[in-house]
């Protein structure tokens, strides 16, 4: 799969499915608290445990996305 290709197939996605849309939105949360706690320069034990936690939750996301978009691009492949 082509990054343009990937990139207009999650535009797409975002703007026609709403379960896509909320994957992608809980994604950029993660990712955002995820830089933040990145950032800091002594993070406490529970920093670094939620750190982990949204790292795997986030991978967790990127897979449901991921299947999603197989499975779009299956179906569309199978109409033609």
């Amino acid at each position: 799969m082509e990054l343009t290709n990937t990139d207009s197939l999650k535009e797409q996605l975002i703007a026609s499915d709403p379960e896509f849309r909320e994957l992608a939105r809980e994604h950029g949360r993660y990712e955002q608290r995820l830089s933040e706690l990145s950032s800091l320069q002594y993070p406490s034990d529970d920093e670094q445990l939620e750190e982990v936690t949204l790292k795997k939750k986030k991978l967790a996301v990127k897979d449901q996305m991921h299947a999603i978009m197989l499975k779009h691009q299956h179906s569309e492949s199978t109409a033609h």
